[in-house]
């Protein structure tokens, strides 16, 4: 098996929730690069929230962020864009001010919601960006270059009853997915980290055979089942793993950087400091 090309999650694979990337993940990215093979990160994330993780490998790799609507490397190279359609964030806009649900709206890469609540609150910490709260009106102004949307929820009940109204509502002219129990990200229906990934791979000139992807969250599916070689983490739901090649150890094990080893490099003695 010869991989040109890695793909990886961040959230739950390449980084443990509240942490920084380990040590051991970030040597097991560099040797991979130092090996000739590419390496890029896929995530849900903004690509402001996604750049300084990506900083701390020390090296310059190209981002999938926003589930695959933006693609830009850490030194600002631009390969990919596919953003909402304004007409449709207005929709979506009113929809969700009528029936009084939190959303965020990402316009050139910054974070806007109506009001400063819970939600905005828990939001900001966990990924370390601010948003700005502009009331209602304001966010319906708010529709250039807007990658995705995304309302947050106070359960997985909630999350799964909304996403249901939503393709309703609104049909084929969104894709309404869950990523965490709470999040409902809404995108353009013909984006999604795999279609970006295989954006990356035709840039690149690489086969299906020779790209290796990893994940562990359900928006990760599509590009898990996308490609020949494919890693669940071990932290990851059995439907994910179902559908995987591989399945490693956790995030918190640093199991990232095991699949590198094991299943891309041959060089498990360099995980374990043999």
């Amino acid at each position: 098996m010869s991989i040109k090309l890695f793909l990886t999650d961040l959230d739950g694979t390449l980084l443990p929730k509240g942490q920084k990337v380990s040590p051991k993940n970030i040597k097991a990215v560099q040797d991979l690069v130092k090996a000739g093979i590419i390496f890029t990160i896929a995530t849900g994330r903004m690509y402001g929230a996604s750049v300084e993780i990506a900083k701390s490998l020390d090296v310059d790799v190209p981002i999938i962020t926003y589930n695959g609507a933006l693609i830009k490397s850490v030194g600002g190279e631009i390969f990919y864009t596919n953003y909402l359609e304004p007409e449709i964030i207005l929709e979506v806009t009113n929809f969700c001010e009528k029936n009084n649900w939190h959303l965020q709206n990402y316009s050139n890469d910054d974070l806007f919601y109506p009001e400063y609540n819970e939600s905005a609150k828990f939001y900001e910490g966990a990924i370390g960006v601010k948003g700005k709260a502009i009331g209602w009106e304001n966010m319906k102004k708010e529709i250039e270059n807007v990658p995705k949307l995304l309302i947050i929820t106070p359960n997985v009940e909630e999350t799964e009853r909304r996403i249901k109204i939503l393709k309703e509502k609104f049909g084929d002219k969104i894709n309404a997915m869950k990523s965490i129990p709470t999040f409902v990200e809404i995108i353009r229906p013909n984006v999604s980290k795999a279609a970006a990934a295989k954006i990356l791979a035709e840039k690149f000139k690489i086969k299906n055979s020779e790209v290796m992807v990893i994940g562990d969250s359900h928006n990760d599916l599509p590009m898990l089942k996308a490609f020949e070689h494919s890693v669940a983490m071990g932290n990851a739901a059995d439907e994910i793993k179902s559908v995987c090649e591989f399945v490693t150890d956790t995030c918190e094990n640093d199991g990232f950087a095991q699949a590198i080893y094991n299943y891309v490099l041959n060089e498990e003695k360099n995980f374990y400091g043999k």
